[in-house]
């Protein structure tokens, strides 16, 4: 495939009940767009609480001509709205090269979006590229992952110095790489995606709400030769679950066991899933072993237990044919 010396970028930004952030995010990408030839498509997920009113009378008031705002007709999660987003193209009905997904809390610094972009164009078969992303106080979110495995359930469930040595190279979050690197997959909070990937992969799997839609994007994508990479020379600010409420979880809820379950069987089969359930048992009842050290688990409350539950309740849909398309693959 060539890519035109101006590659098109469609940016989305998904919005849910946070109109500020959503319009904070869009200024900042208007701005790095500067140049490039593209638009903005703003999707709100079905808020129900005046956002769509309030980012539209924004747009219109402020003159971005660039920037479309759209509705999608139910909440379906992160995947469905941006899926709806893509689909839309570009306002004159043309596909994009490149589509770039960007949370509504997040704002992308100087040249973040052309970083994206250049690398593409220089990577024919980059499929993705995600950037540096970083809190308000500079401090780097994790970005860069490997592929979740029956080891890395093994390993986040011990949080044990020995363990995690031992499988450091299975640990889920890499460590923050320097330069331009090949991953598994990368954070979705700043993403760009050739839109050929879309086409061929038709897109996010709608079935997950929240959390692996991308891990899943990438792995599908992986299979038909497409890669995955961290450019740091894109810095984006990013606040971090605003919308989702995750920094604030006192129970995991059950859309992230829901997309976890999901991953696993779709991706690995049954008998795997249940393997993982189980590594990350035994991780867990070895940090529990090391609570006399003191060590206290952050995250919310009774996650082995839910997870448990989870599993068994999934079990039993399946068996039965019943509940959520997660639970019965």
């Amino acid at each position: 495939m060539t890519t035109p010396a101006s590659p098109r970028v469609l940016t989305v930004v998904l919005n849910y009940r946070t109109p500020d952030l959503a319009l904070r995010a869009v200024e900042g990408a208007l701005r790095e767009m500067e140049g490039m030839a593209g638009a903005i498509t703003v999707v709100d997920n079905a808020s129900g609480d005046g956002s769509m009113e309030k980012i539209s009378e924004a747009v219109a008031a402020r003159g971005w001509e660039r920037v479309r705002v759209v509705q999608a007709s139910h909440n379906g999660g992160y995947g469905a709205g941006n899926n709806f987003g893509v689909k839309l193209g570009l306002p004159d009905g043309s596909d994009p090269d490149y589509v770039y997904i960007l949370n509504p809390d997040a704002v992308p610094e100087p040249g973040a979006i052309r970083a994206l972009a250049d690398f593409m164009g220089r990577h024919p078969k980059a499929g993705f590229a995600g950037s540096r992303v970083h809190g308000e106080d500079g401090s780097y979110h994790r970005t860069a992952f490997r592929f979740p495995t029956i080891l890395s359930e093994l390993e986040s469930g011990a949080a044990t110095g020995p363990i995690s040595r031992l499988l450091r190279r299975h640990i889920l979050s890499m460590p923050e790489p320097a330069g331009d690197t090949e991953v598994d997959w990368v954070a979705g909070a700043s993403l760009m995606i050739r839109h050929q990937v879309f086409v061929q992969t038709g897109g996010f799997d709608e079935h997950f709400f929240l959390y692996f839609e991308e891990t899943d994007l990438s792995r599908r994508a992986l299979a038909l030769g497409w890669t995955s990479h961290y450019v740091p020379a894109s810095r984006v600010m990013h606040i971090g679950s605003v919308s989702t409420g995750m920094k604030t979880w006192r129970r995991t809820p059950e859309y992230w066991f829901d997309s976890r379950m999901r991953y696993f069987v779709k991706n690995h089969g049954l008998v795997y899933a249940a393997a993982a359930t189980l590594g990350y048992t035994v991780g867990a009842l070895i940090f529990k072993l090391r609570l006399v050290t003191g060590k206290q688990r952050g995250g919310p409350a009774h996650y082995l237990s839910d997870m448990w539950r989870h599993a068994l309740r999934s079990a039993w849909h399946r068996q039965l044919g019943t509940g959520p398309a997660s639970q019965r693959l």
